[in-house]
Parts: C-alpha cells; sequence; structure tokens
C-alpha cells in the first residue's frame, strides 16, 4: 500500500550495524527506503550490510560517533551528498554501564548519557535544517523500558531513555509546524549483544523477563521493523509526541 510504503525515502540509523538498529535497518529498506548505517564499528558494517540482501545495493555506512556535534553534522552532510535528501532519522545508538548508583564514576555517567540522549539531540539538531528544507521528515527516537520503570544496576541508562522520551515531546511541539513527526520507540526486553551481557551481569534477568512478559519470550531486533517502518511512513502523519512500547506486553503485566 502507498501509504506505508518508504520507496524514494532516504534514512539514517544509528548504531544500524547491529542488534535493534540493524533490525530497524531491514525493515526500512525492506518497505523501499535508503539506508545509511551509522556506527563506530566499520567491520561489523560489513557484515550488516551484506545481511540486507536485496536490498543492501541502496543502502550503506558512515562511521560516526554521535557524541561529537562535529560528526553528527557530517553524517548528515554525507548523506545528503550520496543520496541527495534526508527523509527519516533514527536516533538508535545507545550503550550501558551496569552497576550500583553509588559506584558510578562521572566519566561513566557522562559516556551513557552523551551516547543515548546528547547523542540524539545532537543528530535531531544537525538534521533539522536538511527536514525543513525537504518539506517535512520522520524522527524515531529509540527509548526503553528503562524509560517507564527503574532499576538498581541502570541509573544513567534509566536517566538517559526517560530523557529521550521528554526530548520526543520537546521535539515534536518545536518542529510540528515544519512537517516533522517526532515519535519514540520503547523496546522490551529484546534479544540482542547489549542485553546478552546483561543477563550475565544481572543474576536471574533472563527468568524474570520470561515470568512477566506475556507473550512469554524474549524479543528479536525484526519485532521492532514493523512499528518503525509505520512511524517512518506517511501512514503516521498526524502522529507526533508518542512513546509506543514494543513489549510483548511487558509494561502492562502487573
Amino acid at each position: 500500500m502507498e501509504l506505508f510504503s518508504l520507496g524514494g525515502r532516504v534514512a539514517i540509523v544509528t548504531g544500524g550495524n547491529g542488534g535493534i538498529g540493524l533490525g530497524i535497518a531491514k525493515g526500512l529498506a525492506e518497505a523501499g527506503a535508503a539506508v545509511l548505517l551509522a556506527g563506530r564499528d566499520a567491520r561489523k558494517a560489513t557484515k550488516a550490510l551484506a545481511s540486507l540482501g536485496s536490498e543492501a545495493g541502496r543502502c550503506g555506512f558512515t562511521a560516526a560517533d554521535v557524541t561529537q556535534r562535529s560528526e553528527c553534522q557530517k553524517l548528515i552532510a554525507s548523506c545528503v551528498a550520496r543520496y541527495g535528501r534526508l527523509d527519516i532519522l533514527v536516533n538508535n545508538a545507545g550503550t550501558s554501564i551496569r552497576r550500583p548508583p553509588e559506584e558510578y564514576n562521572e566519566a561513566e555517567w557522562h559516556h551513557v548519557l552523551d551516547t543515548n540522549l546528547t547523542g540524539a539531540f545532537l543528530c535531531s539538531q544537525a538534521a533539522y535544517p536538511e527536514m525543513k528544507r525537504s518539506g517535512g521528515g520522520k524522527l524515531i527516537n529509540i527509548g526503553s523500558m528503562m524509560s517507564i520503570f527503574g532499576a538498581p544496576y541502570a541509573a544513567p541508562y534509566a536517566a538517559s531513555k526517560g530523557g529521550i522520551v521528554q526530548l520526543t515531546r520537546v521535539l515534536a511541539t518545536a518542529w510540528a509546524r515544519d512537517n516533522i513527526q517526532v515519535n519514540a520507540i520503547l523496546p522490551g526486553w529484546i534479544d540482542t549483544e547489549l542485553t546478552r551481557k546483561a543477563r550475565r551481569e544481572v543474576e536471574g534477568l533472563h527468568e524474570r523477563v520470561l515470568a512477566r512478559t506475556p507473550a512469554g519470550r524474549w524479543g528479536v531486533p525484526e519485532d521492532l521493523a514493523g512499528l518503525a517502518m509505520f512511524l517512518a511512513s506517511p501512514a503516521s502523519d498526524f502522529i507526533t509526541g508518542a512513546a509506543i512500547p514494543a513489549d510483548g506486553g511487558y509494561s502492562i503485566q502487573a
């Protein structure tokens, strides 16, 4: 259906060379978009691009550190130079350090906040002029269940993901006049490299997730693709400022 088609659209997915970002990138590419993956690990990107199959020909990779304003600006410029436009930005790049709150040092706190929250802001800020120039765009921020809940081992991560929801609302109100819709996806427990590390570090996490999730399983990155495709498409033109869980029912289970 044309309403859900991304043919002719151009997307950037930060942290798109693995995990949730790659799952979303695959969905956007399958819907017809050209997708530029952005990340710090070029070696992972080669494998990620190969996994896109027949869509890989119109996709690419640019190395970028989203904590640096200049690199965010270069990322947007690289996309426009390559594809001529930018229609969709998925702010997915993220990291976490797990320990009790009293044990974090200042550098660890800033590393998580700068990657997860400041990076999303800097990329959005850099993308805004290009989206405005082309008459509109779609901004999708990746939050977390930690946007809703707390956990004793995730102070900077939870703070950053709570901030993602508020940043989403602020940008949605600021840029609606420019026909830019800004929404957030709040993934539940998704099986990625990051959460596999969490299962090694947090005793009993796997069992607790299965017990609380009505769907009875961990999610996979591709479970986020459909929602991202919808939020990137004309079908969501009157939806902005929303924060939508994609969690197998985790957030509604008592």
